[in-house]
């Protein structure tokens, strides 16, 4: 169950020719797939193009109609794989995946296919996962682009534009018989905006006429001499050819033309909407894209077109280069080629914009108030800036870094962060303000926040042992309360992060996290495959979601929901016991903290060699709780009897410990003031956010705490005898409490 539903967007895929089309930009690239005459598209979801991959799942049926295949593919590598069908064959395909990791992961087959070239339109969209609303590490898709030399397309985000890359694009791919990347990053992914629709095309050489007429080509595959041959016709033959097709149809942009100055800009593509809005509020620039400064728009973000580059610098004293990202592979090809034609122009980018990070308009606003107080300063007016954003990008002082040094903490903060993440004592001449830290978790009723918690447990019997960590949400148990996990290699790769111990010379065993989702990607092979291959004897917790949880709840081989179109229900346990692992064992509750700690003391103490795995079953709660709100809400508006359980805390029983939240983290658990007035220390308490997963409760029995929690049921439309017996719970209650009250005005007269 992917956490949006698209079924009633995907309707407007049906629109005809001349309509005006209005909504998000993956909508608006499956619409240009369809227009372009796409056969066949496959992919593997992930940030930011996992909602692309919910799109073209919800849109089968639209996509079976022309005769496209949509798969939803193992890993980015079978993904990329899949475009071999347009090597020999006059067939459009795309595939998208999350840049960068993905596009390493799917590096060898894209190498190839790059390497032999195609016949038929290969479009790969990459989701440019990059800026500080990234989750993974900061890269760039540029170098891969270069490296197996495919063309870069980075279209302004806006959806005329990106459907025309899309279209333009498999268009050049066909010119040069050279795979084109797509770029969207996550602004473009989400931007709304509206064009004006052609018919979509059912492709005029279908598979079905593939298969029936095969067709087989040695020179276009990566054996010499053929390979050789390869890298002279890239040069020789696809570059020019990539170079004349993007010259004749125009696909960079120039703005600005009118200018009187001698100075211009350079931008990416991608980045244009930035830049105009620092230029707006410069003042240089009107909200309809005129500019008082030229600027050339690099839609095709390489190969750089050396003649309009020259164009556009010649007569110029300086150039602008507005690159995202580093190294600056842009900026380094702009300097060689005013070089090579000893043009004056001088070129700056990273000397006045930052190295790394988001380009933001306050940080396009600073980089260009450089650029222009160096050469116009009459242009390099702030004064024009809103006062909030003059404020923001005005030149301040250094911030004097503070003085750490080694402390305790007391109090409530003590009792929060735990005394393995005590916060430091802050030496500054200013007091700063006392906010406690909050570093991202897990969800509220996550499930796999109780593995953790017996991990815990299990750590404060046998000692600490060596966790090696994999891509997901399981990654944040490295962040407190729970501080575990040493290393992180990639999606899948957990068990082989741990690979390198795997020694006879201890009892003392590793273990290692994966997740469902990586388990499927490449952690059967790369991991389990691996371990049974190299008698590991080790252990592996598998965390089984029923779905890939970290990129959306999209289903996988493993998922417990019936899927039409797709092959599910298939265990986890019948595939690691295919590959060997005799030492198997299932939870399927994990919220059963003692159970997870008995399991997981179990497989790092039993004599029994050889690997060992424990798959944690239980729902995503983020999905649960998106699928069973809904249902409940219509239940109770329906008349019908609705409980939801709650978790509570006895303020009078509480004794102020909190390992409750120490061995929890719940954001639902909180402190607040003690009721009694003679005792200091403060209570637990559970917010309203909580979603009865009972997990407090739980680390409150497994790990033997303090009796205070206790669960109630809230009950939308109760039936006629719970409503008496509410009524005469009340009055006992209230009885019972005025005896009390009494004794205490007898105590005190």
């Amino acid at each position: 169950m992917a956490e949006k539903s698209f079924k009633k967007e995907v309707q407007k895929l049906r629109m005809p020719a001349g309509e005006v089309f209005s909504g998000e930009g993956i909508l608006a690239v499956t619409k240009a797939l369809l227009q372009s005459g796409v056969s066949y598209v496959a992919g593997y979801q992930g940030a930011p193009i996992s909602h692309l991959m919910d799109v073209l799942s919800d849109a089968n049926e639209i996509l079976e109609e022309l005769g496209v295949h949509f798969e939803s593919s193992a890993s980015e590598a079978t993904a990329a794989a899949t475009l071999a069908a347009s090597v020999n064959y006059p067939l459009r395909g795309a595939v998208t995946f999350k840049a960068t990791v993905g596009t390493n992961v799917a590096s060898d087959a894209l190498a190839n296919l790059a390497s032999g070239g195609v016949t038929g339109g290969a479009l790969v969209i990459v989701g440019e996962d990059y800026g500080e609303g990234s989750s993974i590490m900061q890269e760039r898709s540029h170098a891969f682009a270069m490296k197996s030399q495919m063309w870069l397309l980075d279209p302004r985000p806006n959806l005329p534009s990106i459907v025309d890359a899309v279209e333009k694009g498999f268009e050049l791919s066909e010119a040069s018989h050279t795979p084109v990347m797509l770029q969207l990053r996550i602004r473009a992914c989400h931007v709304h905006g509206r064009f004006t629709t052609r018919p979509n095309v059912r492709p005029s050489f279908s598979l079905k006429d593939a298969i029936e007429n095969p067709v087989r080509d040695v020179g276009r595959i990566v054996l010499p001499p053929a390979s050789f041959e390869h890298e002279r016709e890239k040069v020789e033959t696809r570059w020019p050819a990539a170079v004349d097709f993007i010259r004749r149809h125009q696909l960079n942009e120039y703005f600005g033309a009118d200018s009187s100055h001698d100075v211009g800009i350079i931008v990416q593509g991608g980045l244009y909407n930035t830049l105009m809005r620092a230029l707006t509020l410069l003042g240089l620039a009107d909200i309809n894209g005129q500019s008082d400064l030229p600027i050339y728009v690099m839609n095709v973000a390489y190969p750089m077109i050396d003649d309009e580059v020259r164009e556009f610098c010649a007569g110029k004293r300086a150039v602008l280069m507005v690159e995202e990202g580093q190294p600056e592979f842009i900026e380094q090809s702009l300097n060689t080629v005013l070089r090579r034609a000893d043009l004056p122009a001088r070129v700056h980018g990273k000397d006045m914009l930052p190295r790394s990070g988001d380009y933001t308009p306050n940080v396009l606003i600073k980089g260009l108030l450089k650029f222009l107080g160096r050469y116009t300063p009459s242009l390099a007016d702030d004064t024009a800036l809103p006062e909030g954003v003059r404020a923001t990008v005005a030149t301040r002082k250094p911030v004097e870094v503070p003085v750490v040094t080694a402390g305790v903490a007391t109090g409530a903060a003590l009792a929060m962060t735990g005394p393995d993440i005590l916060p430091p004592v802050v030496s500054t001449a200013q007091a700063m303000p006392d906010v406690h830290a909050r570093p991202p978790s897990f969800c509220t009723g996550c499930p796999e926040r109780p593995i953790f918690t017996a991990m815990k447990l299990v750590e404060r019997e046998l000692g600490a042992h060596h966790v090696s960590c994999d891509i997901g949400c399981h990654l944040f148990s490295i962040l407190p309360p729970f501080n575990l996990g040493a290393t992180t290699m990639g999606y899948g790769l957990g068990w082989a992060g741990a690979a390198a111990f795997n020694t006879s010379e201890t009892d003392r065993r590793t273990i290692s996290m994966m997740g469902d989702g990586g388990f499927w990607h490449n952690g059967l092979t790369s991991g389990v495959g691996n371990a049974v291959f190299n008698k590991s004897d080790n252990v592996l917790v598998i965390v089984d979601n029923g779905y890939s949880a970290a990129t959306g709840g999209q289903d996988i081989m493993s998922s417990k929901a019936e899927n039409k179109i797709r092959a599910t229900r298939n265990p986890i346990e019948a595939a690691v016991r295919g590959v060997g692992v005799k030492w198997v064992r299932t939870t399927t509750h994990t919220y059963s903290v003692a159970r997870m700690r008995d399991t997981l003391r179990e497989a790092l103490t039993t004599k029994e060699k050889g690997p060992k795995v424990i798959i944690a079953q239980s729902e995503c709660m983020l999905n649960k709780q998106r699928r069973i709100k809904p249902l409940m809400k219509r239940m109770a508006d329906e008349g019908r009897r609705v409980v939801r359980e709650r978790f509570g805390v006895d303020s009078d029983t509480c004794t102020g410990d909190h390992s409750c939240i120490r061995l929890s983290g719940c954001p639902s658990l909180t402190v607040k003031e003690n009721p009694d007035p003679l005792r200091r220390d403060p209570v637990a308490s559970v917010l309203d956010s909580c979603v009865g997963c009972g997990l407090c409760g739980e680390v409150s029995h497994a790990a033997v705490l303090c009796p205070s929690f206790y669960r109630a049921e809230l009950v939308s439309n109760a039936g006629w005898w719970e409503r008496v017996s509410k009524r005469l719970t009340d009055r006992v209650i209230a009885a019972l409490q005025r005896r009390v009250k009494a004794r205490e005005v007898a105590y005190v007269a």
